[in-house]
């Protein structure tokens, strides 16, 4: 494809500050606060889709945030691209922890990346990889290179479970048919060392809650005479693994899927150091599910994490109490063939059937999704690997991510298409803590990779 890098050197300094004007503007779906932000985001999405040459652009209401599509068909007869994305952002909490305001972005060198980091939140989830999808577009219109069909729907909900993605999708088949799904959420194993993510875990998000007495009470009147929540829920939550860590909820591994020696083999062969990975995360060990990899544990293995717990007094000083709650927000990372409502019910069961007496148990399904894997022969992943070859200059390699995209098994369930999911994303990137960034030099290789994706995809499926 001709004239792409000397497009993006010609065009970076607007490329990076339509970027930084996406990234100030705080759009947090879980919050409501931000709701006006989100909307406004969300107009800013359709704008640039408009600039970026798309014929039709629409912004589609739905029962919570709007879902942004824009298409440019130019042949009905050729292949349709349709791509995926999202343009809301996590809560940038805890506040003090970042190094400079989440929505006021700054670009610094860092080791990893010394051409530069665009530090805010959403720069890398999601709003820095969806972009490079509007700029791709923007140079194959431009330039008169779009080799075939190409849709786009972005969504404002992801980070809050797309409950209403799912609705569109099922009510707009006609309007989102299309031969494959290119999804930028993801990332690869190093700047040196592309790769493609093939497999995408499920999940299984609840909350619990334990009560005792009707009211808190004082610790030394009762305490030792009743059952303290907080000293239950610690206990049951402890029992959920084994000393091997193992999850022994019954029923938990009756689906999971149980990959070779020959391609866990394959799987080891991606550079990793394990002295490394401990030192980003300054710690002295790593830990895990008996028998398995910290590469392997972290994706093809399920898990089961508190993400959040809390009950009783946590102010200032002390205050001699036993609460009458206490709460805690559990997720499960599932692989394929483990389904994701039949996990939940599964938690549920058996955290209800554990419960001491004394207590009362509540659990509370939140959000969930199914396992995903795209096969490494199909024209999608085929296309991928020679766009990503062209760019890097070697072969990327297949990896099964531990994260979860939920609607993407929603996608080939009711889309009948494979998804193909080009990250341009580090794991160092700190998406979803403070100090979120995306290197400058990955946010161009996108730009300067996705158009050879169309025109390898057209040339294939030929």
């Amino acid at each position: 494809m001709q004239h792409i890098q000397s497009y993006i050197e010609e065009h970076k300094d607007r490329f990076l500050n339509e970027l930084i004007d996406l990234l100030k503007i705080p759009s947090v779906s879980a919050d409501s606060a931000y709701a006006d932000d989100v909307i406004k985001t969300a107009e800013a999405v359709k704008t640039s889709l408009e600039k970026a040459g798309c014929d039709h652009v629409e912004i589609c209401e739905t029962e919570g945030f709007p879902i942004v599509y824009g298409e440019k068909i130019i042949d009905k007869n050729l292949p349709t691209v349709l791509v995926y994305g999202h343009y809301d952002v996590q809560p940038a909490d805890p506040l003090e922890l970042w190094h400079s305001p989440p929505y006021e972005p700054v670009i610094k060198k860092t080791d990893i990346h010394p051409d530069g980091a665009i530090f805010a939140r959403g720069a890398c989830d999601d709003k820095g990889q969806m972009y490079m999808h509007v700029k791709a577009m923007e140079f194959m219109t431009t330039t008169n290179q779009l080799p075939c069909n190409v849709k786009f729907m972005i969504e404002g909900e992801e980070e809050v479970g797309s409950v209403n993605l799912s609705k569109f999708v099922k009510n707009n088949q006609e309007k989102l048919k299309n031969d494959v799904i290119l999804i930028s959420d993801t990332g690869m194993i190093a700047q040196d060392v592309p790769s493609i993510t093939t497999g995408l875990r499920g999940l299984s998000y609840v909350e619990v809650e334990v009560t005792g007495p009707n009211r808190d009470l004082h610790s030394g009147l009762y305490g030792g005479a009743v059952a303290n929540p907080i000293n239950m829920l610690t206990k049951m939550i402890a029992s959920l693994h084994d000393e091997n860590n193992h999850i022994t909820i019954p029923g938990f591994y009756d689906n999971v899927e149980e990959l070779s020696e020959e391609e866990r083999a394959e799987m080891a062969k991606a550079p990793f150091s394990l002295e490394a990975y401990k030192k980003a995360l300054d710690i002295d060990a790593v830990y895990g599910e008996k028998g398995y990899s910290t590469n392997e544990r972290n994706s093809i293995r399920p898990t089961l994490d508190v993400n959040g717990i809390w009950g009783g007094y946590i102010g200032e000083g002390a205050k001699t109490v036993i609460a009458s709650q206490a709460f805690a927000k559990i997720s499960m990372r599932l692989v394929p063939n483990q389904d994701w409502e039949n996990i939940t019910n599964l938690f549920k069961a058996h955290f209800e059937n554990i419960a001491p007496h004394g207590v009362k148990v509540k659990v509370t399904p939140h959000h969930g999704g199914q396992g995903y894997v795209t096969p490494i022969d199909s024209i999608g992943y085929q296309a991928a690997s020679k766009a990503y070859n062209d760019t890097f200059g070697k072969t990327p390699i297949p990896q099964r991510s531990g994260g979860s995209i939920p609607i993407v098994s929603l996608f080939e369930q009711e889309l009948k298409s494979k998804t193909i999911l080009m990250g341009f994303g580090l794991n160092s990137d700190a998406i979803h803590s403070p100090n979120e960034h995306f290197g400058v030099w990955n946010y161009f290789k996108g730009i300067e990779t996705i158009p050879l994706f169309y025109k390898y995809f057209t040339e294939l499926s030929q």
